[in-house]
């Protein structure tokens, strides 16, 4: 599991279809393992399955991420620093786990200029949680 998956695990409930990329695999064993059932159900089982992702309920990022710095009772900015982000989130927030973000997240520039890789970090994240199903505000993202 990576750095961004562990994000998303904190931030959206389980149920959550961004959630749900560890378990895509199983999904498609299963079609592999029955394909002659397949043929009967297949014209059923697709218009069931087209309404789920319109169906995605968007997440308040903003205000899960608000409601857990205030718990938190600690003074931690992560509207703007990806290391307070992942401390809010009880994430590793080294400079190590922060380069192995940045490979995640396919980041070409230097890592040895962690203010510039810290910047597009936090902007990278919040683009994700966006694209995925997370409300996220406009200033957060690009």
């Amino acid at each position: 599991m990576g750095i961004l998956s562990n994000i998303f695990h904190k931030i959206f409930p389980s149920s959550h279809p961004a959630n749900k990329g560890a378990a895509a695999p199983a999904p498609q064993a299963q079609p592999q393992a029955a394909p002659q059932a397949a043929p009967q159900a297949a014209p059923q089982a697709a218009p069931q399955a087209a309404p789920a992702p319109a169906a995605i309920q968007q997440v308040d990022v903003e205000q899960i991420l608000t409601q857990m710095q205030q718990s938190s009772g600690q003074q931690l900015n992560w509207r703007t620093s990806i290391v307070d982000l992942l401390k809010l989130l009880g994430l590793d927030s080294s400079l190590q786990a922060r380069k192995e973000l940045a490979a995640e997240l396919h980041y070409s520039g230097d890592t040895s200029d962690s203010a510039s890789m810290n910047i597009w970090l936090h902007r990278q994240v919040m683009n994700k949680l966006a694209a995925n199903g997370g409300k996220v505000p406009a200033d957060l993202r690009d």
